[in-house]
């Protein structure tokens, strides 16, 4: 938010706890996405204690599958344009994106 704010462009900030993206919003998420689709699932404590291993995030739709079913897998922060999407790390990438 703060590279937005400094480069002047609106935003809208999204709390994926209050309000997850359900799957139509996910898949329009991956369709603008620059990264490999499985970058959008963390890989920490919660995906280990899932017992999930890196075959169970590899197709689109194991990673839409995981995400609707646990929202707080979705790696963070998710920066979305009209036209691209990326996963926000390390920051540099957002300012790139936004500029």
């Amino acid at each position: 938010m703060r590279i937005a704010e400094e480069l002047g462009v609106e935003f809208d900030t999204v709390n994926y706890i209050q309000d997850p993206p359900d799957e139509a919003m996910l898949r329009d998420l991956i369709s603008k996405l620059e990264d490999e689709p499985t970058a959008l699932v963390r890989r920490d404590s919660k995906f280990k204690k899932l017992e999930l291993a890196e075959e169970d995030v590899q197709t689109i739709d194991q990673v839409v599958a995981i995400l609707v079913k646990h929202k707080q897998l979705l790696q963070r922060p998710v920066v979305m344009t009209k036209d691209k999407a990326i996963v926000g790390r390390p920051k540099d990438r957002v300012r790139e994106l936004l500029s």
